[in-house]
């Protein structure tokens, strides 16, 4: 049977459709193939600096208080009622100076008592031992007979440990009596005062303060950071707040084990060595310690990157003008500047500027380095 003209009209032009479906593609692909090729990283524009390690010298300066190397609080050693005041806060005052005096009338009757004592038993002993030299004289005669003998030596015993126990007993009365006057134990300046004329005070209770002459501290309150340093402990500069031209020299004596809860701070005393008359007691001094030099580069904080949480530098390859991600350890924060201590060598180029979006192996242009 043959085909009628209307199917032959119908086919034809599903062919031709066809063939242009495959031009199309044939032309897509290979316009494809023509840019098949990446385009090339384009090279970013940073600054760069050619490092150097300088020799380092960093310095601490905080602020302290001149104090006495030796203080002691001062009190009765017996309890009374204070009858005067010898001396006021911030008074000099020598070793035996009487501080204060307490009403002595208790234990003047005490020493009163115990001399009457004494000569009670003094008196019992002259009789006891008249007893015993005639009771002696008997029995070498043998007009006595051992029991009283023996009764008279007992006797003379007696009244000495009497007249012993008497003597310490009024000893004992005369030291309190001496205790009612204060004195001061050493040369030195009070620093406190504590009692008032008329105040009844017991034994032990703290009347005044002495600071005593001699050696003096330079006492200060550190944060606990300043002891990761690498500082000379021997040489501690110290200078007179009120008048720069005071200066001395001072040496850490001694470094608190505990860290204060209030204040986050550790006490530390610098011993002054021959401290000038102006630093006196209470006078406010600044001491600067000086770490050890070391070799260390200084970047500027732009130039600080991250590797993961490490802190990193961009180096950039003298030969492909690539850049790469460099770890680096840091020796510690400055305002402008960031210290390194290892990661990076001496003579290698750092990017400074412009490392924000970098990425690993692109290419870089720079001019010069900073001045």
């Amino acid at each position: 049977m043959k085909p009628s003209l209307n199917q032959f009209r119908t086919k034809r032009p599903r062919k031709a459709f066809a063939g242009i479906a495959i031009l199309l593609a044939a032309a897509a692909l290979s316009g494809c193939n023509d840019h098949t090729a990446a385009p090339a990283a384009r090279a970013a524009f940073v600054r760069t600096e050619v490092v150097q390690a300088r020799d380092r010298q960093a310095s601490v300066t905080l602020t302290g208080e001149v104090q006495a190397r030796f203080s002691a609080n001062l009190s009765f050693r017996v309890t009374g009622r204070v009858i005067a005041r010898k001396v006021e806060v911030g008074d000099h005052v020598n070793a035996g100076d009487v501080l204060a005096l307490l009403d002595p009338a208790e234990q003047q009757a005490d020493v009163d008592a115990g001399t009457a004592a004494v000569a009670s038993a003094e008196a019992q002993l002259r009789v006891a031992q008249a007893t015993y030299d005639r009771q002696k004289s008997l029995m070498t005669s043998g007009f006595t007979t051992r029991t009283v003998y023996d009764q008279a030596q007992e006797g003379l015993r007696t009244a000495e440990g009497v007249l012993e126990a008497a003597r310490a007993q009024l000893g004992t009365a005369k030291d309190a009596l001496g205790y009612t006057k204060l004195r001061a134990e050493a040369a030195g300046v009070v620093t406190a005062r504590n009692v008032e004329a008329g105040q009844v005070v017991q034994a032990a209770q703290s009347v005044f303060s002495l600071a005593q002459d001699g050696e003096r501290d330079a006492v200060f309150y550190v944060y606990e950071s300043i002891f990761f340093g690498n500082t000379d402990p021997d040489r501690v500069s110290l200078t007179l707040v009120s008048d720069p031209r005071v200066t001395a020299i001072g040496r850490v004596r001694e470094v608190s084990p505990v860290v204060d809860p209030k204040s986050s701070t550790i006490r530390v005393k610098v011993a002054i060595e021959n401290p000038p008359a102006a630093m006196t007691l209470g006078s406010a001094v600044s001491g600067t310690v000086k770490a050890k030099g070391q070799e260390e580069i200084a970047l500027p904080w732009g130039a600080l990157m991250a590797a993961g949480n490490k802190p990193a530098v961009w180096t950039v390859d003298p030969a492909t003008r690539t850049v790469s991600l460099r770890p680096v350890t840091v020796s510690a924060y400055e305002a402008r500047e960031v210290l390194v201590k290892a990661g990076i060598q001496p003579g290698e180029r750092v990017v400074i500027d412009g490392g924000k979006l970098l990425s690993i192996g692109q290419p870089v242009t720079y001019e010069g380095d900073r001045s």
